[in-house]
Formats: structure tokens, C-alpha cells, sequence
């Protein structure tokens, strides 16, 4: 099974060049620009335009539940013949938790605790955005699992950009 990879935009062309991914998100503060590989086509790539945020805040966009939904449905319609690239500003919030939150939603069999803990042993940066977690848990009715999963893996290594990283989905 194909796999999900993580990156900073930094690294999404030498990501996709070298994980031979043909799907993406995107997960920025709106206005910013991202050129998107040629590799990857428009209807293969999700932009979600949120601010890293977990507290509302003015002149921010808070990740919300519409995000959300977005995401869940993007990668249910991923048809899993290539890897997908999830990437955001510096590759360790708001990717790590909408990567955390794509194999909770693949893979719904999976307990909690064991993919967050697979998410920390693949990135001991990744912090992931607890806001973007606790809203995909109420919505994929996951009564709080991965809310107490991530608490319980803790805040990464400080960094300014991630290492790019992979997960498997089952």
C-alpha cells in the first residue's frame, strides 16, 4: 500500500521527484504561494488555506471544521496507486496532524495511541496541530482517542523545518 509522506514546503519538489507521489495537500496561511509540481494535477491536489493556530486569533484563520472535511474527503477519494504528500510551512504541525488524521481515517481499525506513537518514532519534530486533531476526532466520532493519543506523545523537538518523514496507513 502506498504510503503517506511529510515535508516542508521547502522540499515538496524533491519530495515528489523522490517518493513518486501523484497527490498532495497543501496546508498554508491563506496568500501564500505554493507551485504545485508537474507531477501532481490539479484534481489531485487539496489546498487548504489555515493558519497554524490553535486559538482563534485576529487576522487569522483558525483551522476549522470545513478544513476538516475537506481533508476526510480528499483522501477517501485518494485511489492509493501512488504515495500522497502532505505538506505545510515547515513540515511539522499542521502536516504532521492531517497525516495522523488520514491513516485515523484509512485505517479506522487502527487504535489511536499505536499511530500517533508510529507518527513519533517516524518524526520527533512532528507536533502536531491539536485543534486540527480534536476537530477530526468529534468528526470521525472518535470520542476523544486522538486527542489523548497526540497529548500522550507530547510536543516534538523544537526545529525551524521538519525531516521529511513517512507513515504507512495499515
Amino acid at each position: 500500500m502506498p504510503r503517506l509522506h511529510v515535508c516542508s514546503l521547502a522540499r515538496i519538489g524533491e519530495m515528489v521527484e523522490k517518493t513518486g507521489a501523484r497527490s498532495m495537500v497543501t496546508l498554508l496561511s491563506p496568500g501564500t504561494e505554493v507551485l504545485r509540481p508537474d507531477a501532481i494535477t490539479a484534481e489531485n491536489h487539496l489546498n487548504i488555506g489555515m493558519s497554524d493556530i490553535v486559538v482563534a486569533a485576529p487576522g487569522q484563520v483558525a483551522p476549522g471544521v470545513a478544513h476538516v472535511e475537506e481533508l476526510i474527503q480528499f483522501v477517501r477519494r485518494w485511489d492509493r496507486a501512488a504515495p500522497m504528500l502532505i505538506h505545510c510551512y515547515a513540515g511539522v504541525s499542521r502536516s504532521t496532524a492531517s497525516a495522523f488524521i488520514t491513516v485515523c481515517t484509512l485505517a479506522p481499525q487502527r487504535d489511536e495511541r499505536e499511530i500517533a506513537l508510529a507518527l513519533r518514532r517516524a518524526s520527533p519534530t512532528a507536533t502536531p496541530n491539536t485543534r486540527l486533531v480534536a476537530l477530526a476526532d468529534a468528526y470521525l466520532g472518535r470520542d476523544g482517542r486522538m486527542r489523548a493519543a497526540i497529548d500522550a506523545i507530547g510536543r516534538g523537538v523544537d526545529c525551524y523545518e521538519g525531516a521529511p518523514f513517512a507513515l504507512e496507513i495499515a
